[in-house]
């Protein structure tokens, strides 16, 4: 029997794109190389042992562990900040103060002067530093010092 020839109409449109696009060709790599076998994904395995930063010893690493313990780690952070912290920012002097019962206080609503209470028992509201002072030797009456020095220019 002759074969029969069947003829196909040419597509009519825009050709239609595949669905699928063309695999890209990816890079192949060379293992073996040299004779070694593709490295494993355990860490058992391909991480060998190394010296511990902080104190020397040696450990297998876990992951992305780079001291042998949490205390090596902690020591190792506490080292690195304290180099980074400055020398600390100097105080001013101290000035000592007086004993509070060497100071005198005075009211702000009554006006009364104390020696060494900084509330006032009468108004119950607190009093403000006047200076060191002491009972007068005559009337027992509180005496800051900055009233017995005459003031200048004034």
């Amino acid at each position: 029997m002759p074969a029969i020839a069947v003829a196909t109409a040419p597509p009519v449109g825009p050709a239609m794109p595949s669905p699928i696009p063309p695999p890209v060709p990816q890079p192949q790599e060379d293992w073996p190389r040299n004779g070694q076998e593709r490295p494993s994904r355990n860490d058992a395995v391909t991480i060998r042992q190394v010296p511990c930063p902080s104190c020397g010893r040696g450990f297998h690493p876990v992951g992305r562990q780079r001291f042998c313990s949490a205390a090596c780690r902690q020591a190792e952070w506490r080292r690195r900040h304290s180099a980074a912290v400055s020398s600390p920012v100097p105080l001013p002097p101290h000035t000592p103060r007086l004993p509070r019962g060497a100071t005198v206080y005075e009211c702000p609503a009554c006006g009364a002067r104390l020696l060494g209470e900084q509330r006032c028992p009468e108004c119950n509201v607190f009093c403000r530093r006047v200076g060191p002072g002491g009972a007068c030797p005559h009337c027992d009456e509180p005496v800051a010092i900055a009233d017995l020095i005459p003031h200048e220019g004034g």
